[in-house]
């Protein structure tokens, strides 16, 4: 199968290159508008009670779906002057005329908007739009805003966040390209010692990076797909493409030094071997990836659906651009080679080179090999038995951002859960404002007023205005005799025919451990027959999207494990070596856990990489990272089984084909690892630490699984194993496909 397919690139190479230039030149123009038609956000779980309790308040209680958070300062006035509130009232006179403006509620009539120590005020801006929606507006509720001579303002809040991380990400996305390409040629130069050898690899990803940004640019208008996965395409896409250019072009060299091979003949003979072990490796790297399309997230699944097309498109490239490439430029693909690096490349074909005398020196003391590789394997990954595991805030984003500057303002001014307080929506099947009910109201109200936990409490009979000790009927009436005389109490924002919200403020963030064992008292709270409780807000949104994420986990890995196992045991006609396979995997993931908490929870290494330790894990960084690297270090698994199992084909010597498949494979292998380190590392670059964190581990885990696993874990076990490694009962090889078989 995989030889016709090469005889067919071979034999019609300038019709395959012919297409794939026109889905290039197709895609070129739409390249540039391709951030319009991606969004921002998706990392809320929905259905979840956090979501229903918000949905719940936007249709009773005409709740914002979203808000602009307006942060004053002043170095001459008081922020509770009347001079000082005239200009935060003044700024804001353009954004009152703008079309999405549900409300606004000033420091003037609210004082819980001044900080305790008087140094900052912040104004809230109510939003008809969900915040990844009301994106698009920032700009021009900016625009809106009226400076004043004295009182200084930064605008923050979700929708202004979410177009912070759009232009960051922009930011982040040209930074790497201009790293990762220029080091990738250098890397791919010293791999083959040839100017134009290393440059196939490379034009071949670079193609395959167009048209996998195509293919999001058209599915972004069938589906919501998040702004992340063009940072996914860059890194993925030109990591795989180049890595499996480089290993069918290393088959390809090798392959024409074999006398009487005409140039046909060894483009057919790679496609078979090297071209094989791409289709699996990318079929591994489709299933990882595959896995995130089962979460609800929209990020993670359009993270997921992201990735099949950089893999399919990926594969697809070396499987026809790449040898009619080659069939092109076969004759001259050695020409401009630089000697001393040409050498090495011959080096890979001896009997006996580094490679060979490595295995040889491993399996003779196996034991030891995998007692000590393991160990510091899991070593590394202890870290992760600490993680707290929550969902991205402002902490993400780069210092010098508006947003992230206005976060910082509040988080330092007031306490900790005064920006992301509980939202608590109470509906009752009769009247709420019945004596009774509102009873129930007040002693839920006092209840939360007295837990220590909680700083203050705002509802429809707890609110700055009114005085204490009156009953809630009296309260009612007070607020309803301020609001006859143009004075807002923003009583219908709190109380409705059968709806009723509570604002309750912790005093710790939102993700602080404290607040999560508030939210699940919060949860546990029976008001009685005839009246619900649903808890939302900044607390119960990251407790539901952590729960989500952990309850679709495990279906997710269910289904990543068992493909990979069935795909492997079709590759390598082996019952024990995927299993081998899967259990090395999980120990190079384990340790890239392990340092993504010591770097990013705990803040080691957090100055040289610029970046604010944030205290937690970001909920999606695991999953993805599972995914993606289950799939990716499994491409230099099936590369180097797939040279030992040719060996032993020929041999049936076990030592024998481990040394010799590791001597063939091995600098390919760790070359091919080193492009997508340099690719992936290019993203540490980011100023979104979520990229940031993706782009290390992703290169840290592959760094370990090519060096430690496969240099030395791979030759041990598979030593220890002996001739079980290719056991197979009869029964079964009789069930699984015969043209998949290696061809010897």
């Amino acid at each position: 199968m995989f030889e016709r397919i090469g005889r067919f690139a071979c034999r019609h190479r300038w019709w395959v290159v012919a297409a794939w230039v026109t889905l290039v030149v197709v895609a070129l123009p739409l390249l540039p508008s391709i951030e319009r038609v991606v969004k921002v956000g998706g990392f809320s779980a929905p259905h979840s009670e956090s979501e229903r309790a918000t949905t719940q308040l936007e249709r009773t209680l005409g709740l914002s779906p979203s808000s602009f958070v307006v942060v004053y300062q002043s170095e001459t006035l008081d922020p509770s002057s009347a001079e000082f509130n005239r200009q935060v009232a003044a700024s804001l006179a353009g954004v009152r005329t703008l079309e999405h403006v549900q409300d606004i509620v000033l420091p003037s009539e609210d004082q819980s908007l001044v900080a305790p120590s008087g140094l900052i005020a912040y104004a809230i801006v109510g939003w008809d739009e969900e915040a990844e929606v009301a994106q698009r507006d920032a700009a021009t509720f900016e625009a809106a805003m009226v400076p004043q001579p004295d009182v200084t303002y930064i605008v923050a809040g979700g929708p202004a966040f979410y177009a912070d991380i759009e232009t960051a990400s922009q930011r982040d996305l040209r930074r790497a390209e201009l790293i990762a390409f220029p080091v990738a040629l250098a890397a791919l130069l010293f791999v083959f010692g040839s100017v134009i050898a290393a440059a196939v690899p490379l034009i071949v990803g670079g193609a395959g990076v167009a048209v996998i940004l195509l293919g999001i640019w058209s599915v972004a208008h069938l589906t919501d797909m998040s702004i992340f996965t063009l940072n996914l395409a860059t890194m993925l896409g030109l990591g795989l493409a180049v890595d499996y250019s480089l290993f069918v072009t290393s088959r390809f060299r090798e392959e024409r030094r074999q006398e009487h091979r005409s140039l046909e003949d060894a483009i057919a003979r790679s496609v078979a071997t090297a071209g094989r072990a791409v289709f699996f490796s990318g079929l591994s790297v489709l299933v990882g990836l595959a896995g995130l399309c089962i979460f609800p997230l929209m990020f993670l699944r359009s993270v997921g659906i992201a990735g099949i097309i950089v893999v399919a498109v990926s594969t697809l490239g070396a499987l026809t651009l790449l040898p009619a490439t080659l069939s092109i430029l076969g004759p001259s693909l050695d020409r401009f080679s630089i000697p001393v690096l040409t050498k090495l490349t011959t080096d890979d074909h001896a009997e006996h080179g580094f490679w060979h005398g490595l295995a040889v020196r491993v399996m003779a003391h196996p034991f030891l090999v995998v007692a000590l590789t393991a160990s510091f394997l899991v070593a590394l990954g202890t870290p992760f038995l600490h993680a707290n595991i929550s969902s991205p805030d402002a902490t993400i984003l780069p210092a010098d951002l508006p947003s992230r500057q206005g976060y910082d303002l509040l988080a330092s001014e007031f306490t900790g859960g005064e920006i992301s307080p509980f939202v608590i929506a109470i509906h009752s099947d009769g009247p709420m404002t019945s004596d009774e009910n509102l009873d129930r109201l007040d002693r839920l109200v006092r209840k939360l007023e007295a837990d220590p936990r909680i700083g203050h409490v705002q509802s429809a009979i707890a609110l700055p205005q009114i005085p204490s000790g009156l009953s809630p009927r009296n309260v009612l009436r007070a607020r309803l005799a301020l609001e006859a005389t143009g004075t807002d109490t923003r009583l219908r924002s709190f109380i409705g025919l059968n709806d009723a919200m509570i604002l309750a403020f912790p005093v710790k963030p939102a993700n602080d451990p404290e607040n999560k064992a508030l939210l699940a008292d919060l949860r546990r709270l029976n008001l009685g027959a005839g009246m619900t409780i649903l808890v939302g807000g900044g607390t119960a949104s990251i407790v539901d999207v952590v729960d989500a994420i952990a309850h679709y986990f495990v279906y997710a890995a269910t289904f990543v494990v068992v493909c990979t196992y069935l795909i492997l045991l079709m590759l390598l006609r082996s019952v024990l070596l995927p299993i081998k396979a899967i259990v090395m995997n999980v120990l190079s993931i384990l340790a890239a856990y392990g340092a993504l908490v010591w770097i990013f929870q705990e803040g080691h290494l957090s100055g040289i990489l610029r970046f604010s330790p944030q205290g937690f894990v970001e909920a999606s960084l695991p999953v993805i990272m599972f995914c993606v690297l289950f799939g990716l270090s499994m491409d230099y698994e099936v590369f180097l089984l797939t040279r030992i199992q040719e060996e032993w084909l020929r041999t049936h010597d076990n030592e024998h084909s481990v040394a010799v498949g590791l001597q063939r494979s091995g600098r390919i292998i760790t070359s091919a690892a080193l492009i997508v380190v340099v690719v992936t590392a290019s993203f540490v670059s980011a100023d979104v630490v979520l990229v940031k964190a993706l782009g290390l581990g992703i290169a840290l885990a592959v760094a370990l699984d090519a060096t430690v696993v496969r240099a030395l874990l791979v030759p041990a076990t598979m030593r220890l194993l002996g001739d079980w490694n290719w056991w197979l009962p009869r029964w079964l090889d009789r069930l699984l496909p015969r043209g998949l078989r290696l061809e010897h």
